[in-house]
């Protein structure tokens, strides 16, 4: 079924006000229910001017590592996103119920099949659509011109175990970020994420071991570092980005990755928040 929508009368105070303007182009709308509350996201265009190579080069990235437990994403900031688990949890419920209308066969069975995978894919989608802005939100307020993330093809070998949902929910997490962050001229970059789990971020030490992750904890056998494990993958998958635009080319020292705490810049120098102008 597709319906038309009108906006408010009087959009003072509203969202419509901030952000509904002539310069946005309106594409396809969903309707999605939370918490006995109706939203309906609208999908909207804008066109922005691209970001300039060279600011882009010498500019901040943000880090993000992508997980199929715990945390759905952790950025180089410290900033910890979503619930795997729980997305996990609801697909399989989803499966399971499905699993068991299918065995019973009749006609409404069938109906209903389809609609609790309606409802599923809009939960997930809505769900995805809100990671991802957290994602774009924490790299504006970082003032970064860049996300990295793991490149999808490397992700799938490091993951070969996992289901095709969730291969298939890395994959759409990036498109959203990929078209919200354009709208802030951020550009979004894919790196190998060879041994960025077993790497220590901490300054220039870089030191990789096997053994230096367990589960959750990353503790640097060279000198003791401990992070959170994703923490210390999404710092090493922004450095990475950095190192190559480093290495790709002159003038690209500059480039910084984004921390907790401030910036750490291409030659491994740390720049506190409080001092960036």
């Amino acid at each position: 079924m597709t319906a038309e929508y009108v906006t408010p009368v009087n959009e003072d105070g509203t969202s419509f006000e901030d952000y509904w303007t002539d310069e946005l182009e309106k594409a396809e709308a969903t309707l999605h229910k939370r918490d006995g509350t109706y939203y309906l996201h609208v999908a909207v265009k804008k066109d922005v001017e691209p970001s300039c190579d060279e600011e882009t080069e010498n500019g901040v990235v943000l880090g993000v590592d992508l997980n199929v437990g715990g945390y759905v994403a952790v950025t180089s900031t410290g900033a910890f996103i979503g619930n795997a688990d729980y997305l996990n949890h609801r697909r399989d419920e989803y499966e399971r119920r499905r699993g068991n209308l299918q065995q019973t066969g009749t006609r409404s069975a069938h109906l209903t099949i389809n609609s609790i995978g309606s409802r599923f894919a809009r939960w997930s989608a809505d769900y995805l659509h809100r990671i991802s802005k957290a994602i774009v939100r924490e790299a504006v307020e970082n003032d970064c011109t860049a996300i990295a993330f793991e490149n999808l093809k490397h992700i799938r070998k490091r993951i070969s175990n996992a289901s095709k949902f969730q291969q298939w929910a890395f994959k759409e997490l990036q498109r959203h970020v990929e078209y919200k962050a354009e709208e802030y001229g951020i550009d979004v970059n894919d790196v190998n994420p060879a041994y960025t789990s077993q790497r220590c971020s901490h300054g220039e030490c870089g030191f990789t071991h096997e053994d230096n992750r367990d589960g959750d904890e990353f503790e640097c056998l060279k000198w003791g570092k401990r992070l959170h494990s994703d923490y210390n993958a999404a710092r090493n998958i922004g450095w990475r980005l950095v190192q190559h635009w480093l290495k790709s080319g002159a003038g690209r020292a500059t480039s910084q990755l984004a921390l907790k705490s401030g910036t750490l810049n291409a030659n491994g120098r740390f720049r506190p928040t409080a001092l960036r102008s």
